[in-house]
Formats: structure tokens, sequence, C-alpha cells
């Protein structure tokens, strides 16, 4: 019998890519179940065929009824045959990291139901901060709209094994160079639309280790923490803590976008090349691969570095030259902040995302990464402060400022990228078409006098003529203008937004921290803990804090230097952009004669 499948989600085909276009609730047959790459070959009920993603379908029993109370689809098929496999060396895992803890029994337990000790209890930013989920709705009609929401933080990688992902290897093939073309505003629909969504909703993030909601203790009441290779060292310089920045410095061009194919041709992709400034050596990478480096950064470094979301994978239009130019330039953004932070940039993930030499490498390493244990709150094992520690009330005060400060930084940018919305929409709709109709009725009252017969008048019709063109030539002005200036601030802005939607899981992991570290007297008291746990914890939670503000004034320092470099701009451009209205204005003047 026919395998039957329920579609959970709309899925629109792309032209000329074999997909095939379903709707929820639909029911197709599927053809070919391992098609690979995460899509499945189906059959709808007018006879069409076509690709469909595995995760927007559900398959269905073999009496072909709809089961919603067990969804089991293929992506979660796929997901429980892994979990399944690993089951072993997860319990081993657990039984070493509850060794390392010290005691097989959570010792906050006693304690877990009234008080969480994280900052979603206590603050509303830290309780919903503003996810994919709340703000990118891809019905807006605006780009904008759907540009500057804050990213969801990473739930997992889309479906498809180690495996599938590696078969999926894209090498130097590429063809169809695509030319840079100016876009008129941000473009690019959201990671919060559906076909992104449904397949990273599957994996939830506490599957990685360190951000799960009790993940400080590992870190806090461990025995002895591993010496790592990589240590992460923190200096007190003339503004307090900060990273030791290396002596030479680099940047990565993101350029050539180039068009390739897989599945013997039935799918398109876009690959660009990157090449660091350090080496002058150019590897090449999809969207995915950026993806694949976003989580792990996320994973390792997320505890105590923002690292803030990738731009949106697009679905319909993706091959479309404004997009992929806009893709580009938000990818070359993202690369240069992971370049210029001293810790990222010198991690061994994302120098080999940079400089690996050939597939095998490239796949060595990968796996690497992904079996690295120093990550979540462990990142903190590998730092070492140059200073004393701290006691806990210099702590939580500390903790306590960088909250407020981003939490009325984040509102701050939020509004300008409000008023910029407006004003964007502004210069290109209403505003040019004011100036357009100022310079239509001129010239119109023009051609209504040099009907007239008089013979004296000619010099002033002409006057009045070339003043309506000029109108119109000032609305081409104002409604080109926000692409010249007002673009790069929303640009900036947005990746401030980004930022800062990363702080309140970073301030809730300190503050759960600090909770942990209250309440180690009545652990003490109860012989859950020893005494020098408890110094441990101080010390460690200390070290937490040095990380806090060394990571902080990386982010005034580029803060300050983004901002005055942004809006200088901003306004050298407006001041050039008058100066060319008022040139034009006063060349329709000088035509009028003196009376």
């Amino acid at each position: 019998m026919a395998t039957k499948a329920r579609v959970m989600y709309d899925f629109a085909a792309e032209p000329g890519n074999n997909e095939l276009t379903v709707n929820e609730g639909e029911i197709i047959t599927i053809t070919n179940l391992d098609v690979g790459g995460g899509w499945l070959e189906g059959r709808n009920i007018k006879g069409e065929r076509g690709l469909v993603p595995t995760d927007y379908v559900e398959i269905l029993p073999s009496d072909g009824k709809d089961q919603f109370s067990c969804g089991n689809s293929v992506a979660d098929q796929a997901f429980l045959d892994s979990l399944s496999a690993s089951t072993a060396q997860a319990s081993s895992s657990a039984a070493s990291n509850n060794h390392q803890v010290g005691s097989g029994n959570d010792p906050w337990s006693a304690w877990s139901a009234s008080k969480s000790g994280n900052w979603e209890s206590s603050e509303g930013w830290g309780a919903q901060p503003e996810g994919a989920g709340a703000q990118r709705s891809t019905n807006t009609p605006n780009n904008w709209d759907t540009a500057f929401g804050h990213p969801q933080a990473y739930q997992g990688p889309a479906t498809g094994d180690d495996d599938d992902w590696d078969e999926d290897w894209d090498g130097p093939k590429s063809s169809s160079y695509f030319k840079d073309s100016e876009s008129a505003d941000a473009g690019g629909s959201q990671r919060g639309n559906s076909r992104a969504s449904s397949s990273s909703m599957k994996i939830p993030l506490n599957k990685f280790p360190g951000f799960a909601k009790p993940g400080t203790e590992q870190y806090l009441l461990a025995k002895q923490l591993a010496k790592p290779k990589e240590k992460i060292p923190i200096i007190v310089g003339d503004y307090g803590p900060m990273w030791v920045y290396p002596t030479s410095t680099f940047d990565c061009v993101v350029a050539d976008p180039r068009k390739g194919s897989k599945m013997y041709g039935l799918k398109s992709y876009i690959e660009y090349q990157l090449t660091p400034t350090n080496t002058n050596r150019s590897v090449n990478h999809r969207y995915k691969h950026f993806d694949w480096l976003y989580e792990r950064l996320l994973v390792k470094f997320g505890s105590a570095i923002p690292i803030p979301s990738l731009p949106d994978k697009q679905v319909t239009g993706r091959f479309e030259e404004e997009f992929i130019k806009m893709r580009m330039e938000r990818l070359q953004a993202w690369m240069t902040r992971m370049c210029r932070h001293p810790v990222i940039s010198e991690s061994e993930v994302f120098q080999q995302f940079l400089n690996f030499r050939d597939e095998k490498e490239w796949k060595t390493g990968k796996r690497k990464a992904e079996k690295d244990e120093l990550a979540g709150v462990m990142i903190f094992s590998t730092m070492e402060p140059e200073a004393p520690d701290l006691d806990l009330v210099e702590i939580e005060q500390k903790c306590e400022a960088v909250g407020k400060f981003t939490k009325a930084m984040d509102d701050g940018v939020k509004e300008l990228l409000t008023v910029g919305q407006e004003h964007w929409k502004r210069c290109t709709g209403p505003l040019p078409k004011e100036y357009q109709k100022i310079g239509k009725a001129l010239q119109s009252l023009a051609t209504v006098f040099s009907s007239s017969g008089y013979q004296g008048e000619t010099d002033l019709n002409d006057a009045i003529t070339e003043a309506g063109k000029t109108y119109e030539e000032i609305a081409s002005l104002v409604a080109e203008q926000p692409k010249k200036d007002l673009h790069f601030l929303m640009e900036c802005n947005h990746e401030y937004k980004g930022f800062l939607g990363c702080f309140p899981d970073i301030i809730g992991t300190h503050k759960g921290a600090i909770e942990k570290v209250k309440e180690s007297d009545k652990l003490v008291a109860t012989s859950k803990i020893t005494p020098q746990d408890k110094q441990n914890m101080v010390k460690r939670v200390s070290t937490m804090s040095y990380a806090l503000q060394a990571e902080m004034n990386h982010f005034h320092s580029n803060r300050i230097y983004d901002y005055n470099s942004v809006i200088r701009l901003y306004l050298e451009q407006q001041v050039q952009f008058y100066e060319t209205i008022a040139e034009k204005l006063r060349q329709a003047l000088s035509r009028f004669p003196v009376m």
C-alpha cells in the first residue's frame, strides 16, 4: 500500500526546482521517501509530482488515518532514531557529569520550585525576549518590518544527520555569476517564516551542553576543572576588565556569489567566496555552512558572548539579484563582526571555517567542533582573569548594570528603527508623489499661460515649466536618498538589535549563577556541598563577572566607533542631499525674469 502523509505547513514551490506546492492539511502520496538533503518526492490528488521538505509532512499510519495525538513526521522519526542510538553514550556522559559535580542529585532541588534564580522570573525583558516568533511576521508589507526583529536563539539545525550534511558538500563547482544591483530597501523574508521555522522548532536549544536551565552548576560545582589548551585571558586595562586583543587583526571579504546545483540539478543554491585578509586564500561556503558556524559559535560561546543571528534564509525568490546582494552585504557585516572579536576570531572553529584546505580537512574539523565539550557554561572554565576575586555584592551590581543598560539601549534602538522605517516609507512613497504633484501642477499652469496668446510672457512660462521639472527631479532624489544614508543607519541598528537580543539569556545565566552562590550557605549547612565547594563557586562566579565586564567593554568600544561612523555618514549624506536640492532650486530661480 502506498505511503500517505499529511502536510503540516504550507509550502510554495520554487519555479524550475522540481518542487511541489502543498497546503496545510492536504494528504499526499509519497513516491520517494529517500531523495536526500531533507527532501522527499510526493504526488498530490491531481497527480502532480515534485519535491517537498521532509519536515513539512507527517507520515500517516498504514490505514491512512491521521493520528494527531502522535506526531511522527519524517524529521521526528529521524531524531528519535538518532536518540535511541546514542542512549548508552548519553547515560555514560551523564554519569561522568554527576561525578564532576560531586553530587548524584541536584543540590538545589529543594529550592528549585520556589526560587528559579533566573532572569525570566524577575524581569519582563528576560521573561519574554522579543524573538523571531514574536516579531518576525512574513505578512507585513514592508521589508523593514521583518528585518529588525530580535534574533531567536538557535533551536537546532534542520533535519538531516552528519552524513547527509557531508554528502551535501559543495565543492568549487559553480556557474551563473550574479552581479550586484542596487536594492531599494531591506530584502529577504525572515527565519520566522513557515519554511524555516518548521524545521528549527524540532530540536530545542537545551539539547546542547550548557543551555539547559540548571546548567550553571555544571561549571560552579565541578570538582576539578579540566585544563584546556585554549586559554582565554582577561586583563585589567584603563577601562576595566578586557579581552586580550591579537597583535594583528584581519577581516574576511564575502564576494562572488555563484549559483550551483545538487541532486543531479534538482536543487539549486548560492555559494559565496570568503577571503581572509591575513591569508588572501579563498574558500567557498553556502548559507547552510554559515548557519552551521553560527550554531557552533552560539553553543560554544553563547553563555558569555552575544552571537547575533545570521541574515535569514529566504525561500521564494532567493536567486533574485537584489536578495543576493542584500544577503551578501549582511553576511559580510556578520563576518566582519566575528573577525573583530578577539575571542571569536582566534577560536579554532572560526579559524577552521576560513582556512580548511580540502573536504577531508573540513569534515575532520567539523566533527571535532561538534564534539567540543568546552561549550555552554563550561566556556568559563577556559577563562583566566588576571585580577583578584570579586565579592558577591559587586558581582551582582555589575550584572544589574549590564542588564539595565542593554535593556535601555534595546528600547532606544527599537525606537530609532521604528522612526527610520516610517521615514523610509514616506521618502519612497507619499513624499516623492507630493513633489511630483507640485511639478505637474506648475507645468500645467505654464501650459495654460502659453494659451493666452500674449507675446510678453514666454520667458515666464519657460521658467515655470523648468521649475516644475525641477520638482520632479527633486521627487526622484527624495525617493533614492534613503539608500544613500538611512540604509546604513538602519543596518547598523539592525546589527545591534541582534546583539542586544542575546543579552537576556547571558544575563539570565549570570543571575542564575549568583542565586546558586546565595543558596550555597544552606547547602553547606545541610552537607549538600562542602565549604571548599562554596569557595570554588564564589571564585568561579567572579570569573563569570570578569568575562561579562570584558565583553561589555568590547561592546562599548565597538558601539562608540560604529555609531560615530554611521551617524557621521548619515549627516554628511543629508547635507549633500539638501545642498543638491538647494542648487537645483537656485538654478530654477535664476530662470525667472527680474521685474
